[in-house]
C-alpha cells in the first residue's frame, strides 16, 4: 500500500513530486535543499547552514511518517562542488552518531534554485 505523506513543516514541492511516499515500512523521500519551510524561500548560505536546513526539513518528513533520523537506512547526498566534502561531511556527522546508515556522495554540475547540497533519504519503520 503506498501513502503520501506531507508535512506543513517541510517544504511545498517546488514540481510535480511528493515530499515523500510510504511504502508498506519504507519512506522514500525527496531530496530537500535549503528552502525554508515558513517562508517557502530558499537559503542562499553556506554548506553548513544549507546541509543544517536540509536536516531540518528532512527530520519533519520523518516525523510526520511517525519515524526519525534513527529509521533512516540509506542517504543520497549531492553537493555542487566536491570541495564542500569535508565541512558537509562534517555538518552530516553531527546528525550520525552512533548510527550510521549507508550513504552515497556525488558532486553534480548543479542543483535547483543554485543550491550547494541536496539529501534524499530511504527510511524504514523495520
Amino acid at each position: 500500500m503506498k501513502q503520501i505523506i506531507y508535512t506543513n513543516e517541510a517544504p511545498e514541492p517546488v514540481g510535480p513530486y511528493s515530499q515523500a511516499v510510504l511504502v508498506n515500512n519504507t519512506l522514500y523521500c525527496s531530496g530537500q535543499i535549503a528552502i525554508d519551510a515558513q517562508t517557502g524561500k530558499f537559503v542562499d548560505g553556506n554548506v553548513t547552514e544549507q546541509t543544517h536546513l536540509c536536516f531540518k526539513n528532512i527530520q519533519n518528513i520523518l516525523k510526520a511518517a511517525n519515524m526519525d533520523i534513527n529509521n533512516i537506512i540509506k542517504v543520497s547526498c549531492f553537493l555542487k562542488e566536491m570541495d564542500d566534502f569535508s565541512e558537509f561531511n562534517n555538518v552530516y556527522s553531527q546528525y550520525f552518531t552512533d548510527y550510521k546508515p549507508a550513504r552515497s556522495c556525488v558532486a553534480v554540475k548543479e542543483l535547483p534554485k543554485g543550491a550547494l547540497v541536496e539529501i534524499e533519504v530511504v527510511a524504514t519503520s523495520e
